[in-house]
């Protein structure tokens, strides 16, 4: 095709889509050891669990992989029951999506146009801009306090043409947390017909039961939505699942856009498992705090500074990012630089098994040895 046509058929396309970024995850470890030659290489660089998943989801997903021609139950019949009874809530308070940011795009569209705005914070995680411009509404950012998100700020920052709003809660990348409280005054201040979308990834490194989390709110606030995930402490990154937690009637609207089976057999079938394995989660909470604080210690011994964190990575603040995270690499540490989120100094690690975390403090070491002098 000729490139003047190509041109001329590109510019067709919705300006804020043209001018998006799209969306980076961490370097795979296959693509580091391809472009780079290493092998044994680490990555700490997109908050997966280390442990892989317990025994129980790698039984049933065996189990599932022999009826891998038919096409899973669209309404996840069996999944959302439980996922209900374990919450707390109705079956029908529950959305299901090809993991959280499935459903992240899903509330944008169907709330947002051109004319609109959604409100989110300075360092925001980064698909919430990409969910807003790509529904055709307009970002509107608010400075954060202490890395965090400053909620009366945001609320503040509500008018006629906002329709939504994103928190993460902890958030991400920076790791910090607003407490219930701030959660519910936020609510009381927002209009009625402004949706309050709080993102809990990262809810079960910090929060041990449901009354800790905004879902103890929802039946006092209908314009409240939760959203958690089963990428993080669950350990099922690959399987992409992840859900909502809103009033049944709008979990009926958002209904209607989504797309038929969304969510695979194998990720119903982890997931189901998943739920009832409370000693994984235990244990993978135990082994995170450990890690955490492991790490925290280090870089307080290092003078290096970071923002302390609620989930299961660390945020550091190192200067000349990108030349650490390069000089990472060639060490075979993969690590996530994070100025797409306003934050160019800074570089966010995972919390890797106790072998990882010697691993990159070794190779830190000698990367901040060389840059730092």
């Amino acid at each position: 095709m000729a490139a003047p046509v190509l041109d001329a058929l590109l510019q067709r396309a919705r300006p804020e889509i043209r001018a998006m970024h799209p969306y980076e995850p961490g370097k795979p470890l296959e693509t580091l050891e391809r472009e780079l030659g290493i092998r044994g290489a680490i990555k700490l660089a997109s908050n997966e669990n280390p442990r892989g998943p317990g025994e129980a989801v790698r039984a049933a997903l065996a189990h599932g992989a022999a009826d891998l021609s038919r096409y899973p139950d669209g309404s996840a019949f069996r999944f959302r029951e439980r996922l209900a009874a374990l919450q707390g809530v109705h079956p029908d308070q529950i959305l299901l999506g090809n993991g959280s940011n499935d459903v992240l795009e899903l509330i944008a569209r169907v709330f947002l146009a051109p004319g609109t705005t959604g409100v989110i914070d300075q360092h925001a995680f980064v698909v919430y801009p990409l969910a807003i411009a790509g529904a055709g509404g307009q970002v509107r950012a608010v400075p954060s306090v202490a890395y965090g998100h400053d909620l009366p700020a945001m609320a503040a920052a509500v008018d006629d043409t906002t329709r939504l709003m994103f928190i993460a809660n902890p958030n991400n990348p920076t790791g910090t947390v607003a407490s219930l409280q701030e959660i519910e005054t936020l609510l009381e201040a927002v209009p009625s017909d402004v949706l309050v979308v709080v993102d809990e990834a990262y809810c079960e490194y910090h929060h041990e039961t449901p009354a800790t989390t905004a879902l103890s709110l929802l039946d006092r606030f209908p314009n409240l939505v939760v959203t958690r995930t089963f990428s993080k402490i669950y350990g099922l990154a690959a399987l992409r699942l992840g859900y909502a937690v809103a009033a049944p009637e709008l979990v009926s609207l958002l209904n209607r856009l989504r797309q038929p089976f969304n969510v695979n057999s194998l990720a119903l079938a982890g997931g189901l498992a998943a739920l009832d394995d409370v000693a994984y989660v235990a244990e993978s909470r135990r082994l995170n705090a450990e890690g955490l604080a492991a790490l925290e210690a280090a870089m307080r011994a290092r003078g290096v500074p970071y923002i302390p964190s609620a989930g299961n990575f660390l945020t550091i603040e190192v200067g000349a990012a990108g030349a650490y995270y390069d000089a990472l690499l060639r060490e075979g540490v993969i690590v996530r630089p994070v100025a797409g989120y306003g934050l160019g100094a800074h570089l966010r690690v995972s919390v890797g098994l106790a072998e990882e975390m010697a691993r990159f403090l070794e190779s830190f070491d000698r990367v901040h040895g060389r840059l730092a002098a």
